[in-house]
């Protein structure tokens, strides 16, 4: 029983005596309370100045004394450093600005939680300066008026067969309208310095070695320059490679690489210069035995410049490596010799004769009549080639409409075609009675050459 009342007696006493605890530790609270209805909290910082615990009427000295000595020191590149100071460009504090806004903001009964985090506050136009001299200073700084360095996007260089990246340059031009901007900011706020680095106020490259950009463009360049093209022409070769391919490539402010068409259609239209072969001249066996001089005409090798530009640039950009021969608009026999081979037709315009040759077997022959060359109709001279043909024609002209069954043209509207109007071929006929300029035949040599002939064959047209 005695044991109980012990034990009851001291629960008594620990209640009491946490009541005392807690009731004290509540005034402790509120006395501290009415301290901070005139003072701040713990780790005030207003405008960058540290007022932490010191009392609101108190703000007028304390801000004048941190106005006299204030500076903002500018951290520049290369370690360079220069200074603003507040003096220079008169800088002084509002006092038609109060301190009610953050007194409102600072619940006295709320000061607990400062003792655990920073409280920091702006109060715009809590300071005054000229604007006027702070321009005239910022502009006399050496960061701006000094030598200037340009950025420069990371780049790229050809050697050995491939690209190498060559690192960017940051330089030390500056983003003068951000550059004003953060400086009048942080003078504001009273900051002690500023960063310009950190806070981006050079005008930096866009692209660097780390961009994911650089690698892409890098392994492009690198694809391309990879791409070998071998174009035949029977026996003899040309080869394009990364030597000469990266001239070609040009690679913009954005990293995008392009190849220049112009430089591939000049390498395409040189190789046209040297490997086609219309119009060139020839010397021709004719079937009289006499050795005759060829000069002009369509026939030939021919390039198709366009096609094969576009053709080599998809080569080149999927790095392809290759032997091709070059697309071509049309395509003589072979490259041997005069390029005509064994099958043809041979027209002699001074014998007014014609020769029909297959697999280098004679197949036909006989008189024809050609143009009229006394009336500007001359039947046109040179190595040419059937465009196609056909059967059951008309043929129109000024004055004229003949109906032929074998059409077989060769240089536009001049071809080779029977004639059932006429009675005689050969002679000197075409120099009275010619044609508009084509090749008139006996209805049974145009038969056979129009049955055995086909399209591409060689017309070779020439005068004793």
């Amino acid at each position: 029983m005695k044991q109980v009342k012990i034990l009851m007696i001291s629960k008594r006493k620990i209640k009491r005596n946490l009541l005392i605890f807690i009731i004290s530790t509540i005034a402790i609270y509120l006395l501290c309370s009415l301290y901070f209805f005139n003072h701040f909290y713990y780790h005030t910082e207003i405008n960058g100045i540290n007022v932490s615990l010191k009392s609101h009427e108190d703000i007028s000295g304390i801000i004048g004394r941190f106005l006299e000595d204030y500076e903002l020191q500018l951290l520049e590149r290369k370690g360079e450093t220069e200074v603003i100071r507040g003096q220079d460009i008169e800088m002084q504090y509002n006092k038609s600005n109060t301190m009610l806004q953050v007194k409102h903001m600072q619940n006295p009964f709320l000061w607990i939680g400062s003792l655990f985090k920073s409280a920091p506050y702006y109060i715009e136009d809590l300071y005054d300066y000229d604007k006027s001299l702070l321009d005239s200073r910022i502009n006399s700084l050496k960061c701006l008026s000094g030598e200037i360095t340009e950025p420069r996007n990371v780049d790229f260089k050809y050697s050995d067969g491939s690209y190498e990246i060559v690192k960017e340059i940051y330089g030390n031009k500056i983003n003068k309208t951000h550059f004003v901007k953060v400086i009048n900011k942080y003078i504001s706020e009273g900051r002690p310095s500023l960063d310009l680095n950190k806070m981006q106020c050079y005008e930096d490259p866009k692209y660097t070695t780390s961009s994911e950009k650089t690698l892409k463009t890098k392994n492009k360049l690198n694809r391309y320059v990879s791409a070998r093209i071998t174009y035949r022409f029977e026996n003899e070769t040309e080869q394009l490679d990364g030597a000469t391919i990266h001239q070609w490539l040009n690679i913009d402010e954005n990293l995008e690489v392009t190849i220049s068409k112009e430089e591939a259609a000049k390498y395409i239209y040189d190789l046209s210069k040297k490997y086609n072969t219309v119009g060139v001249i020839r010397e021709f066996q004719a079937s009289t035995g006499k050795k005759v001089e060829l000069q002009g005409g369509l026939y030939g090798w021919k390039i198709n410049n366009d096609a094969e530009t576009e053709a080599l640039l998809s080569n080149i950009k999927q790095g392809d490596v290759i032997e091709k021969e070059p697309i071509y608009l049309q395509k003589a026999f072979s490259r041997e010799g005069n390029e005509i081979g064994d099958t043809y037709v041979e027209i002699n315009i001074t014998k007014q004769h014609l020769w029909f040759y297959k697999d280098g077997k004679l197949i036909s022959q006989g008189s024809v009549v050609t143009g009229n060359p006394n009336r500007g109709h001359a039947t046109v001279l040179g190595a040419y080639m059937v465009n196609y043909k056909q059967k059951d024609a008309t043929l129109t002209g000024p004055g004229y409409e003949a109906k032929i069954t074998y059409w077989m043209p060769f240089f536009g509207n001049i071809g080779l075609h029977d004639v059932t109007w006429r009675y005689r071929f050969g002679g000197e006929i075409y120099k009275r009675n010619g044609s508009h300029g084509c090749v008139n035949a006996p209805l049974y040599l145009a038969k056979t050459v129009f049955e055995n002939i086909e399209e591409g064959t060689p017309v070779i047209v020439y005068e004793e």
